[in-house]
């Protein structure tokens, strides 16, 4: 008996809204795992200047110009990767929108840009990606909220996205079983990223907050990215269909 491998070295990951907050930090994790990392998202000058960043070098992953509400372009742009790599193995579906709203104030298009960026595109994406993996499996990470689990005031578009997410997590987890492809979701806590700026601006939000949460603080980039390779590589291997939150024992203490 020996350890599992933590090692993702040789994989091909996609991350979606990889250029900045959460999908950076996770393609930095991948990257530091030995994975090929594939940076994607709709602006190529952001995405080029994270991988200088983050040190994504030529050979070991690419940018790809990829818009996650356009399921043409996540087509081609899936294509377009496993033709330069000859497959994909990870997909992580972070690219996610925000915005805070009282519930009688929203409207068609806000409700479409939230629901189509958050949970259709990453099913459109999940979908293109699967086409590309090997026929001995592959690892989809669907970036799930405690949204997901719990309902937040004047965020009804955000949490009805998060919750179907987590639900497709589950439904894809089982059918794509029997192909090898594993199905899990990351639900992070309170983490700053420039989609929460606005919450910790607030002072008082900030105290109240952290009152709630059994460890706390607020969560680290870091606290993500092994979680993700965790779920990702082999140790994890026989992990499907479940979402990880990552939030200081926040859910645990509602």
């Amino acid at each position: 008996m020996r350890l599992p491998s933590f090692s993702l070295s040789g994989h091909v990951v996609v991350v979606t809204g990889a250029s900045r907050g959460i999908g950076k930090a996770l393609a930095i994790g991948f990257s530091l795992a030995g994975a090929i990392v594939v940076l994607a998202g709709r602006d190529l000058d952001a995405l080029e200047k994270t991988a200088e960043e983050i040190g994504v070098r030529k050979g070991r992953g690419s940018c790809q110009i990829m818009d996650v509400s356009d399921v043409a372009s996540i087509d081609a742009g899936m294509a377009q990767i496993a033709a330069k790599f000859g497959h994909i193995d990870i997909l992580v579906n972070n690219a996610g929108v925000e915005h805070v709203q009282p519930a009688s104030d929203v409207d068609e298009a806000l409700w479409d840009k939230i629901l189509d960026t958050n949970l259709k595109g990453a099913f459109f994406c999940a979908r293109a990606a699967v086409r590309h993996m090997k026929k001995d499996g592959g690892s989809i990470l669907n970036l799930c909220s405690i949204a997901s689990e719990v309902g937040i005031a004047t965020a009804v578009p955000y949490c009805s996205s998060k919750s179907g997410l987590a639900g497709m997590t589950r439904a894809l987890a089982t059918e794509w079983a029997p192909l090898g492809i594993r199905v899990n979701g990351i639900g992070p806590g309170y983490f700053r990223t420039d989609m929460t700026d606005g919450f910790f601006a607030d002072e008082a939000w900030e105290e109240s907050t952290l009152d709630k949460i059994p460890l706390r603080r607020f969560g680290r980039m870091e606290d993500l990215m092994g979680t993700a390779v965790f779920l990702s590589s082999p140790a994890g291997g026989y992990i499907t269909g479940q979402v990880l939150y990552v939030d200081g024992g926040l859910l645990a203490a509602f």
